[in-house]
């Protein structure tokens, strides 16, 4: 059986499938061949999703019903096992990332909901009576609509990420899906349409190649929340629309995930790891780890490991089981990666990587030598396999270093003083500090942004609270 229907992909609207918009082609990145035909939306799709969601909504019984809330999401969970490799194999080749990484996106989004479902049954008020006879319900509800804009770099998993408290809450959704992925949203969506138990409305997905429907999330009254995971530069301007409506925003944004190593680190397992923070994914998402700050008596002696080990890299197509570094998502971000590199003047190659010749948006991994603090490389956002290495002193200069951009999504901390590694940790302005580590996320903590990366937080309980309203319901004695 093909990956991909030989049908154009369709929108998902009430329950429905609508086919409604101009015919838009998806590519392969990594062979520039047309995978198929998608239906490309706008604001007019939107408001039909819109629509049936708050209609669902509405109608009652999805947001007071907790046990048809945990029943549908894990369902949705069996769902996206039994068809785990239909949907890996989607994303490869949609998204270009090797398949091992599309196969564990899909395993943790199943992950996701099984554990949504479980706050859906548990995560629903207290009571308390007092001792004059009284009795107090802090009462959780829904708060309505939620609008869910999902980017193209893991569409399955930050899709998943937004849409399984939403729907834990008791929440309707709607979810705009990219272009660059979707044939891959769409197969999303038909798997997650088939569970028999999801009333109709409940979820809805569209997808589009501009901004209209988004737009229309954002400025829709009914939609009560808007979830985005992207640029910090477009969840500014969806801040600042919403906020015309006090409409609750949850903002996951860029990153520039400074990878701290001591000297006293393990670099046998420190250097597998930083490598990967600049090759997974090709770069391509908030939390890699783009910044290597290196204690100066082993400067030299990781730079050299570190260069060897992206060298070595294996570039592919990443259906192929050898690729370690897939193509980046197409030719433009090619090229606004090159231009990045090109305009840092005073960087230092250690490995000069770049485009490569022939079909597909390849990338080779590249590393620079940085000092200056101002340089793009290390206050922009690069999007791909691109890394810079700085050198500090003291702990005190890590910490200034790792702190100097606008970001603060992440850092990692490489040392064997535990309680160095602790006092770092403590000084970092970040959502999340791995110890000898790096990108391990644990769906009952909550993950997010300090800064400019991002407003509220996903996972866990704190997760579930973006899309709930709390109220206090007094019975007097």
């Amino acid at each position: 059986m093909s990956v991909f229907s030989p049908e154009p992909a369709r929108h998902l609207v009430g329950g429905d499938w609508l086919a409604h918009g101009d015919l838009a082609a998806s590519v392969d990145p990594a062979t520039d061949e047309q995978l198929g035909v998608f239906r490309d939306g706008g604001a007019e799709v939107a408001r039909a999703a819109i629509d049936a969601a708050a209609t669902a909504f509405a109608r009652g019984r999805w947001r007071i019903d907790h046990e048809l809330r945990a029943r549908v999401l894990w369902d949705f969970a069996d769902a996206l096992d039994r068809n785990a490799e239909r949907l890996s194999t989607a994303l490869t080749l949609e998204n270009g990332k090797p398949l091992v990484q599309s196969t564990a996106e899909v395993g943790r989004a199943a992950g996701k909901l099984r554990y949504h479902a479980g706050l859906a049954l548990t995560d629903l008020g207290t009571a308390a009576r007092s001792a004059t006879g009284s009795v107090s319900m802090l009462v959780k509800e829904p708060v309505g609509v939620a609008g869910v804009i999902v980017p193209w770099n893991s569409p399955v998993i930050l899709a998943i990420r937004s849409v399984a408290p939403a729907l834990a809450a008791g929440c309707t959704a709607v979810v705009k899906m990219p272009a660059q992925t979707a044939l891959t949203g769409a197969l999303l969506a038909e798997v997650l349409a088939g569970v028999p138990a999801l009333p109709p409305g409940v979820l809805n997905v569209v997808t589009e190649s501009g901004d209209g429907a988004a737009r229309e999330l954002v400025a829709d009254p009914r939609v009560a929340v808007v979830s985005y995971t992207g640029s910090t530069a477009v969840g500014a301007r969806i801040m600042a629309a919403a906020g015309a409506q006090l409409k609750r925003v949850s903002l996951e944004l860029g990153g520039k995930t400074p990878m701290v190593v001591f000297a006293d680190a393990d670099l046998d397992a420190a250097v597998p790891v930083l490598a990967a923070g600049v090759t997974r994914f090709a770069g391509q998402f908030c939390m890699a780890g783009s910044r290597i700050l290196v204690q100066r008596p082993i400067a030299d002696e990781l730079c050299v490991r570190l260069r060897d080990t992206l060298a070595a890299t294996v570039l592919g197509p990443g259906i192929e089981p050898a690729t370690q570094l897939g193509p980046l998502i197409d030719h433009a971000a090619v090229h606004r990666v090159d231009g990045l590199v090109a305009r840092a003047d005073g960087a230092e190659p250690v490995l000069c990587g770049g485009p490569t010749p022939g079909p597909g948006s390849f990338y080779r991994p590249a590393l620079f030598a940085v000092q200056d603090l101002q340089s793009p490389l290390v206050q922009e956002e690069i999007f791909g396999p691109v890394a810079t290495i700085e050198v500090f002193d003291d702990e005190d200069d890590a910490v200034h270093r790792a702190g100097a951009t606008r970001y603060g999504l992440a850092a990692s901390v490489w040392t064997s003083d535990g309680a160095r590694a602790q006092r770092v940790a403590a000084a970092m302005h970040a959502g999340t500090v791995w110890i000898n580590d790096w990108a391990r996320i644990v769906d009952r903590f909550e993950e997010g942004g300090y800064k400019h990366s991002g407003l509220g937080r996903l996972g866990g309980p704190g997760g579930l609270a973006e899309f709930q309203e709390v109220k206090h319901v007094y019975c007097a004695p």
